[in-house]
């Protein structure tokens, strides 16, 4: 019996710079990336505030109920801040969400609902 020799591909490769995202969130992603107020998360002040929030919400989804621990849950703004500092660091502003789903999908989708109308 011979040896079995490797095909050549009939599809051909793909340049990763060629692929464009449908939806154009890469593009989007980068844009806020640059805003002003993205610097905020790295802050002293930011983590600090992040960890009150979790703590007095015991590690607890606010939406779904879900406890679990630091990676699985995020401090996110109720109200979106929109670069507005006083609102960003305001602790009444900022509960804890569960990273999956409640967070990544239904308060997502949320914001984009009310940036529409």
């Amino acid at each position: 019996m011979g040896r079995l020799t490797r095909l050549p591909s009939r599809i051909g490769t793909l340049a990763s710079s060629k692929i464009k995202s449908p939806t154009g969130r890469a593009e989007i992603d980068a844009a806020r990336d640059k805003l002003p107020w993205r610097r905020w998360y790295k802050t002293a002040r930011w983590q600090a505030l992040r960890w009150r929030a979790l703590i007095r919400d015991a590690f607890t989804c606010q939406m779904c109920g879900h406890v679990g621990p630091s990676p699985e849950m995020v401090a996110d703004h109720r109200r979106p801040h929109k670069g507005d500092e006083r609102l960003f660091f305001d602790e009444e502003n900022v509960w804890t969400l569960c990273k999956t789903p409640c967070h990544d999908s239904v308060k997502q989708r949320e914001e984009r609902a009310a940036q529409r109308r």
